[in-house]
């Protein structure tokens, strides 16, 4: 039986699993959203949840344990500079998973990662990239 066992492991080796984690979290602290499957979603979602915590406390040591984590120190900055501060009312829920459809090559549930505070920034960014274009 599978009671108690907190991990969802992939179908990756454990270093595998942390590279994979911290690279999504890297990749929605930058774009401020993702796109992703959903067993990948809700496992990046725990460790997101995790590294915007760290930001709010915003100690020396918060912030090297978000560098060992995601191994980005520009990123860190970005998270506790500019994401956590919106996120100081909230005491938990930062992310949101919206549900996109099915992929067509193999038909996996395809979502959206974003934040749930700021996303309107990541609007106007697209909104700006498609008027320049």
């Amino acid at each position: 039986m599978r009671h108690r066992k907190k991990t969802v492991k992939l179908g990756r080796t454990s270093a595998h699993r942390n590279e994979l984690l911290a690279n999504l979290v890297c990749g929605l602290i930058e774009h401020r959203r993702i796109k992703t499957t959903v067993a990948k979603a809700k496992a990046a979602r725990s460790l997101a949840e995790k590294m915007v915590t760290l930001g709010k406390k915003g100690t020396l040591a918060a912030r090297r344990q978000a560098i060992a984590t995601l191994k980005q120190e520009g990123l860190v900055r970005v998270l506790f500079d500019e994401i956590t501060p919106g996120f100081e009312s909230r005491s938990g829920g930062y992310t949101r998973i919206l549900k996109l459809g099915r992929r067509m090559s193999d038909s996996s549930e395809m979502v959206l990662l974003e934040w749930v505070e700021g996303s309107e920034k990541a609007d106007d960014a697209e909104q700006v990239e498609a008027a320049a274009e």
